[in-house]
């Protein structure tokens, strides 16, 4: 499966990316995939490569362009918990630098990068994110409710903001919508709010609470991996992402 680095005009600079897809000459659609709060690494690489395995274009951009190419801070190969502490205060000014408004331009330019590939199909694209990377996901989606027709996110904080803030965002999806959240994430209560609020947007969805996960799970270069959660993710992930973008692959 080939991977192709690439660079991403937007208005604060070039951001680096990758693209995984098909060895074909064909078109595929479009996927943009947003990496976890460590960025991209060889894990999130085998991910975008499963996925274009089966029949798509995704594009992977380094959310973090503005602080440096990726990585932006140096990572072990395996993130343990007593490692994990001390990257995220690392990582954590570079998140909290992360505006809205930053992530819609970013989102903004990602789609039109996308779209206009010539390995990508005409039609919707869908989206996809892990933790941080899963609320970008939502918002993008929200932003941009006429191309994206797909949006999964995986152990991300989707339920985090206030009532109001989340009922902003899910008022402006037309996309499907799949959450996979972690146990230690939100409560069995908290699960029923937030598909409450799903439910009172008119939004088309599946959200829930993979058993026996902790934040993290679809990682496997983490002690927050799950191969049966990463499993279970797949088995959602696919046949949402054929349905809305109408590919058999």
């Amino acid at each position: 499966m080939p991977i192709t680095t690439l660079e991403i005009p937007t208005t604060d600079g070039r951001a680096d990316a990758f693209a995984a897809f098909p060895d074909q000459g064909e078109r595929h659609p479009g996927v943009l995939m947003y990496a976890d709060g460590f960025g991209i690494r060889p894990v999130v690489r085998e991910m975008a490569r499963e996925l274009a395995g089966h029949g798509y274009y995704v594009l992977v951009p380094n959310v973090f362009h503005r602080h440096g190419p990726a990585p932006v801070i140096e990572l072990p190969e395996h993130i343990g918990e007593e490692a994990r502490t001390a990257i995220f205060a690392r990582l954590m000014p570079m998140i909290q630098a992360h505006t809205d408004e930053r992530i819609l331009r970013d989102a903004d330019a990602y789609l039109s990068f996308l779209t206009s590939r010539p390995e990508v199909d005409a039609g919707p694209v869908g989206v996809t994110g892990y933790c941080i990377g899963g609320l970008l996901a939502m918002r993008t989606a929200a932003a941009h409710p006429g191309r994206v027709a797909a949006v999964a996110s995986f152990h991300g904080p989707v339920g985090a903001d206030s009532p109001e803030s989340l009922h902003r965002l899910l008022c402006k999806l037309t996309a499907e919508v799949h959450l996979g959240h972690a146990e230690t994430d939100l409560t069995p209560e908290d699960l029923g709010e937030l598909n409450q609020a799903l439910d009172a947007a008119g939004v088309d969805h599946t959200s829930e609470i993979y058993p026996g996960t902790v934040h993290g799970f679809t990682m496997s270069d983490t002690d927050a991996f799950n191969p049966s959660a990463l499993r279970h993710h797949w088995d959602r992930l696919l046949p949402l992402l054929g349905r809305a973008l109408a590919n058999d692959g």
